[in-house]
């Protein structure tokens, strides 16, 4: 929480622009390889289309519909590399993918594309009847189903994710600044030379020198070329609003995410998340500002009417909406008129044609697939980035022991009981132990951040600290994301605020500030205002 230091005519040999799951992942391999390197983020880190997401770890089944099997063949590489190295955020999920006797999809086809799904992740097929079972006494009793079990993962906070990387960006030697626009990108003789920064939060305007300039501020990407009258031949990015409504958890409901169709024959996920229901997505071409995406009413009454279908009998209505939220996906600019079809490949443009140089942009990209966008990205600029460095691999069930085993440390060391102890560690994993250690020397860092939480100050201090949060929304939507609860309220937003100001010592002018920026920002991510008007 100490001022950042002023970059103001520093040089750097790579500057990556956009703070979400692939800029942080791309400056990480950078900054691996040992070049100096600079992150900036007009934001937060993973305040984008990252937490807007359907946040699945998966290979994408149907992207063997168009034929695209390298990447299915990537991502699932990807989703075992993740599930080893960050088990405590990235963990198996089983999908039962339902489908009914008007589906446009046979059920000898679908089998088939299940068994090469398999062959492609090198998994076998699943031998448990129990949550289909389950599954089938909410469906729709009017329609004949076909239920099949396949496994892919989940990332239930990929925030998390890139809170965890821009740490290990940072213990490399890359500098990260969130809430840090970049205002132009200088050349000179056709070659990028650097760039003119602003801080978002002080105003303050600062000059840098770089080498190279990734681009990888997703939906923003073409904005970002254009301030600097940098101009391909053609818009890079076609955006694609996906939607989601966030429903409670139903009494009886299988711990397995239910793959569907919705009432238009697109897919449709209803998906465990968090102690509740994430319904989504949607896929609307969307070319307007990123910064106020919303879900439309539209979306909304699609979502909750397929949601309607599949599961009559529990009688879902607009008041069961606890928010919802939307995001750009930054594909590839297409001439495909269904959004569907659009490939989900990224792609790496060289803008030396344009006059820039040494600067290239990430079009497209994906969860799952960041660390292997990042790989490429460095290599496009002669850089040779680390595969693997052989970190947190290990058996699942070793793992479990090592978390229990941590769980009981933390409890222990902290005098934490064991639910707060688990919620740290599910959310903090190797650095649990710091956490707990900070805990133990100031008792207001014991204290929970509301009642409702499990989640303590302690958590909150650290991410001023160690994970570059600047404002309470850094904590309470992505460090911490505790406000993406079921019952937070603006009640527990002002005691977490009220603690966090007794540990760190914030003025009340200054929690005052945070609470109204919190409050503004929350509402544009969340949408309740907005579904308190349809449920009305």
């Amino acid at each position: 929480m100490n001022p950042r230091p002023n970059l103001d005519g520093h040089d750097f040999n790579v500057l990556v622009i956009g703070g979400g799951i692939n800029g942080v992942a791309i400056a990480r391999a950078c900054a691996r390889a040992g070049r100096r390197t600079l992150l900036v983020e007009q934001n937060d880190f993973g305040a984008g289309t990252t937490s807007r997401s359907t946040r699945l770890i998966h290979g994408g089944l149907r992207y063997l519909e168009h034929g695209e099997i390298g990447q299915v063949r990537d991502s699932l590489r990807e989703r075992q590399r993740l599930l080893r190295e960050y088990p405590h955020l990235v963990r198996p999920l089983e999908f039962l993918l339902a489908l009914d006797e008007n589906s446009r999809r046979s059920a000898l086809v679908v089998r088939a594309g299940l068994w090469f799904y398999r062959c492609l992740g090198g998994s076998r097929a699943s031998d448990a009847t129990q949550k289909p079972n389950q599954l089938e006494r909410f469906l729709d009793s009017g329609h004949r189903f076909s239920i099949f079990s396949f496994e892919d993962a989940q990332c239930e906070f990929p925030e998390r994710l890139v809170a965890e990387w821009v740490v290990e960006a940072a213990a490399a030697g890359c500098q990260a600044y969130n809430h840090t626009r970049v205002l132009q990108i200088k050349r000179a003789h056709g070659k990028v030379t650097g760039a003119l920064l602003r801080d978002q939060l002080t105003g303050a305007e600062q000059n840098i020198g770089a080498d190279w300039v990734i681009n990888a501020a997703g939906p923003w990407i073409d904005e970002v070329c254009e301030q600097s009258g940098i101009h391909p031949a053609d818009r890079m990015i076609g955006g694609v609003r996906g939607s989601h409504i966030v429903i409670p958890k139903f009494a009886g409901a299988p711990d397995a995410a239910l793959y569907a169709e919705g009432v238009d024959g697109r897919p449709v996920f209803v998906v465990p998340w968090n102690q509740q229901m994430l319904v989504g997505t949607t896929e609307v071409p969307d070319n307007g500002d990123p910064a106020s995406v919303h879900a439309s009413h539209d979306e909304l009454q699609y979502l909750l009417h397929s949601v309607r279908n599949l599961f009559p009998q529990l009688r879902i209505s607009e008041s069961d909406i606890r928010y919802a939220f939307a995001g750009i996906r930054p594909l590839a600019r297409s001439s495909q008129a269904n959004a569907s079809a659009v490939t989900r490949r990224h792609f790496i443009h060289d803008h030396s044609a344009e006059g820039a140089a040494g600067m290239i942009s990430l079009i497209g990209g994906k969860l799952t697939t960041a660390a292997s966008a990042a790989r490429e990205c460095a290599e496009k600029i002669a850089i040779r980035a680390p595969t693997c460095l052989g970190i947190r691999t290990m058996s699942g069930t070793a793992m479990e022991n090592i978390v229990e085993s941590a769980v009981h440390q933390i409890a222990k060391i902290a005098g934490l009981d064991c639910g707060s102890a688990s919620a740290i560690v599910e959310w903090h994993g190797p650095r649990s132990l710091d956490i707990a250690r900070r805990a133990r020397r100031d008792l207001r860092l014991l204290a929970r951040l509301c009642p409702h939480t499990d989640h303590i100050v302690a958590e909150a201090v650290d991410a001023f600290e160690n994970e570059f949060a600047v404002t309470l929304g850094d904590v309470l939507l992505r460090r911490v994301p505790v406000a993406l609860g079921a019952c937070w309220s603006a009640e527990c937003t002002r005691t977490a605020a009220t603690r966090i100001a007794s540990a760190t010592g914030w003025s009340d002018s200054r929690v005052g500030v945070e609470l109204e920026q919190f409050e503004a920002e929350s509402e544009a991510f969340l949408q309740r205002s907005q579904l308190a008007r349809l449920q009305n």
